[in-house]
């Protein structure tokens, strides 16, 4: 235990996170059992220890963070464990990769249901199902997502600002005055670019080729994340590398699935299910029609966010593709999404919005009844307002 103990201080004390999530004050730590799920590469080690070094003294045994890699962990269950932990005064445990733990689910209930004094926060992949694939935890745990930063977080930290997150109704009701407290300090225009390329994900501060981490971090999504938590056949990986590369490929449209299926060798239905798996891991978002949903075929398969555009087929990264994912991602976290008629979506069942060059109105007939978020632009006014904005939604 005292290893554990050890490695846990050395963590927290050299844990660098230099923007504070947002979520970590959207979370009711009372709760005695909560997961954090996210894609690889958001940072949910980082906010376990950011958590325990806000909240407990370095050398407080009461809160210890441990790691399912850790092959200890293959001869002895976590029940077993937060049990000795439990009765040696701990209170707070923090599991990272939950899921790399056989029979993870009955382990953490017979954890709240033998220590109600234990409090217990784990992380897992964006792909697992906490309460409908798992019913013994119903009931009992709070599931929460971490995301990658929003373009907010990105200009808190490149700029050391430290702007507050704003509700779409904010932003369309007030975005005008919301604009002129954020320009006199920071020119977004500056940052928005290198946001759309390497922004999202967190690690593009380490010293690394960032597209190179990417496509590294991609691949773990599907050979261990897909495969590994929906307990698919190795041997069915490359088709759904290739179906994935494919739909990169072909841009932000409907996809043609007896195509895929014919190209991948599967069955329509197959191919359908491994989209829903993509989209489940993050690297896709399904747009579909207001009042439908999977598994009908949507109107539109895009890139979960614009990074993802570079770093798969970096030569033929269209502009207003890059845009849209861009405004489909930021609004993803909070609101629904759907296609809407013309190149325009609706969000929440009622907002209209179109995604636009700054001059595109000069070409168009106006509609009054439309919301345009306007790139290439840093203010706006009425119903228009500029893109960048919506990412200070979080």
């Amino acid at each position: 235990m005292e290893a554990f103990f050890r490695t846990h201080r050395y963590l927290v004390e050299h844990v660098n996170a230099p923007v504070r999530r947002t979520l970590m004050d959207e979370i009711n730590w009372n709760d005695r059992l909560i997961g954090i799920k996210g894609t690889r590469g958001v940072g949910k080690t980082t906010f376990l220890l950011q958590y325990a070094k806000e909240h407990f003294d370095i050398r407080d045994k009461q809160c210890l963070y441990i790691n399912m890699n850790n092959f200890y962990f293959q001869g002895r269950g976590i029940a077993d464990f937060a049990g000795e932990f439990y009765y040696n005064g701990g209170r707070v445990l923090l599991i990272d990769q939950v899921f790399k733990q056989p029979d993870w689910s009955r382990e953490l209930r017979r954890c709240y249901d033998e220590h109600p004094g234990l409090k217990i926060v784990f992380t897992g992949s964006s792909v697992m199902r906490l309460k409908e694939e798992n019913p013994e935890l119903n009931g009992i745990v709070k599931s929460y997502n971490l995301r990658g930063f929003s373009f907010r977080e990105f200009i808190n930290l490149m700029t050391g600002n430290d702007f507050k997150p704003y509700t779409l109704d904010e932003i369309l009701n007030n975005h005008e005055h919301i604009i002129k407290q954020i320009l006199p300090k920071v020119s977004p225009s500056r940052y928005f670019q290198d946001y759309i390329h390497h922004g999202f994900y967190p690690f593009f501060q380490e010293q690394r080729n960032y597209s190179e981490n990417l496509l590294k971090t991609m691949n773990m999504m599907t050979e261990v994340d897909i495969l590994l938590i929906k307990q698919i056949e190795l041997k069915y990986l490359t088709k759904i590398k290739k179906l994935f590369y494919q739909l990169a490929e072909e841009g932000a449209k409907a996809p043609n699935v007896s195509k895929l299926a014919q190209d991948i060798e599967t069955s329509r239905a197959t191919v359908m299910n491994y989209i829903k798996y993509l989209a489940d891991a993050r690297l896709l978002n399904m747009i579909y029609p207001v009042g439908q949903d999977f598994p009908k075929k949507p109107a539109k398969i895009m890139l979960h966010n614009s990074n993802l555009l570079y770093a798969i087929y970096p030569i033929h990264v269209e502009k207003q593709v890059a845009m849209e994912t861009f405004f489909v991602n930021m609004l993803w976290k909070d609101h629904k999404v759907n296609q809407g008629p013309r190149d325009s979506y609706i969000v929440d069942g009622k907002l209209k919005f179109r995604v636009c060059n700054a001059d595109f109105l000069n070409k168009i007939r106006y509609a009054p009844d439309t919301i345009y978020a306007r790139y290439n632009t840093e203010v706006g006014k009425d119903n228009q307002i500029p893109l960048w904005l919506l990412g200070f939604i979080y």
